[in-house]
């Protein structure tokens, strides 16, 4: 299972040797320029690609997505994705939850409901069944002896949804059994064209799966491989949405030495072929309003709802679409 996991608050670090492909991208254009080891390649969409000479099947897209598409992906996150029957992290405590965001929105508070039946032999605090939304104003009424937790809450520790085609944590694949939709067209559409350079020449991406993973303050996600999937000459494509982080790209043993390189809001990362046998995690998100360049985001936000905007001023949000078979 991928872990995001919560850390001591980022020390100062030197980021002098991490790679910009921004500032690859801006050299580049006006002097022709790009650094040693570095490829770049032109898609049919007009992007400038750039490839790693030691990493065959590894594609970084700088400015991939426009702010309105970032928006667009960023609210379908919040509203859309944690909805049954997509599951989420809080399924196994909470069970099925609808319109989080919506409850959150409007300051609603889950309360356990007590049961005159015998206690089961678990722990029944994760029984989903035992817990309803209500008012924030009806908690006071309700009494001490019942457990509570605000929906805002319970917002800023969703930590991942999956689309299309349920993984099976604890199993570790895809269960075809469980219930699921489609993935949305526009996203469908999308991984489509963002994948076609990463592709095996001839053929087309099918989006059958996507993991949504929410970064808050202090998040980390460790060192790891998506290796469930069937065919790893079919390429990951992953969508960077909010603050700005830090992707580490290691090698095919977790000893080998990362590539460091920032991920901005609105950058495509693809891995396919040898990449996908590349450890690789996220060791740093910029929350901070000199590093965590959202300044776009938050300009499109703040002429519609502020709650958008609380959200991803301190939180990334980071969507990996997958073909399964």
């Amino acid at each position: 299972m991928i872990q995001l996991s919560k850390t001591k608050m980022p020390r100062e670090v030197d980021l002098s040797e991490v790679l910009d492909f921004k500032s690859i991208l801006q050299s580049f254009n006006t002097k022709g320029q790009i650094p040693a080891g570095i490829v770049t390649l032109e898609n049919h969409s007009g992007h400038r690609l750039f490839c790693l000479e030691n990493c065959p099947g590894f594609y970084f897209i700088p400015g991939a997505l426009s702010v309105e598409e970032q928006c667009k992906w960023i609210k379908e996150s919040l509203i859309s994705f944690p909805q049954p029957p997509n599951r989420t992290n809080h399924n196994p405590f909470y069970g099925p939850m609808d319109n989080l965001f919506v409850a959150a929105k409007e300051k609603k508070v889950f309360v356990e409901e007590l049961s005159s039946s015998p206690a089961p032999s678990v722990d029944s605090s994760l029984d989903p069944k035992r817990w309803k939304l209500v008012e924030e104003q009806e908690v006071s009424s309700i009494g001490k002896s019942c457990k509570t937790i605000s929906a805002s809450v319970l917002l800023r520790k969703l930590r991942w949804s999956t689309l299309g085609l349920q993984f099976e944590w604890s199993k570790r694949n895809y269960d075809v059994s469980l219930p699921h939709n489609k993935i949305p067209d526009a996203l469908c559409g999308l991984a489509k064209r963002l994948a076609a350079p990463a592709m095996p020449s001839g053929e087309e991406f099918k989006p059958e799966a996507a993991i949504v993973n929410y970064f808050g303050l202090g998040d980390t996600l460790g060192g790891h491989l998506d290796d469930m999937e069937k065919d790893w000459s079919k390429p990951i494509v992953s969508l960077s949405l909010g603050c700005k982080a830090i992707f580490l790209l290691g090698g095919k043993c977790k000893e080998d030495p990362p590539v460091a390189m920032f991920l901005r809001s609105g950058d495509v990362v693809l891995m396919a072929g040898e990449a996908r046998e590349c450890y690789h995690g996220v060791p740093r998100i910029f929350t901070d309003e000199e590093n965590a360049e959202i300044s776009a985001l938050e300009l499109h936000f703040s002429k519609e709802d502020n709650c958008f905007l609380d959200y991803i001023q301190t939180s990334r949000i980071n969507i990996n679409i997958r073909q399964v078979f």
